[in-house]
């Protein structure tokens, strides 16, 4: 397997779209709970997918804090359906 492949093998972001991701956590979470946690005007002020993205992929620091909370609700969802078996 080439060495980049296997670096990505276990990496959940690989292959994600920054609006998948953003469209999976406003479905999980909603605009009220994604603002409370990422206190940033896109997700508080009239929010929407497109303005979000335009906001998120020129600023490096919000979209940092967005893939983290994304793993964050893998990680919860993945516990959760843990504790349910």
């Amino acid at each position: 397997m080439p060495d980049n492949l296997t670096k990505q093998k276990n990496n959940p972001l690989h292959g994600m779209t920054l609006e998948a991701i953003l469209i999976a956590l406003q479905a999980h979470f909603g605009w009220i709970e994604l603002g409370r946690r990422i206190p940033i005007l896109c997700f508080t002020n009239e929010p929407s997918i497109s303005s979000s993205l335009k906001f998120l992929r020129k600023t490096p620091w919000a979209r940092d804090k967005v893939e983290s909370l994304y793993l964050f609700m893998l990680r919860d969802i993945q516990r959760t359906n843990i504790d349910k078996s």
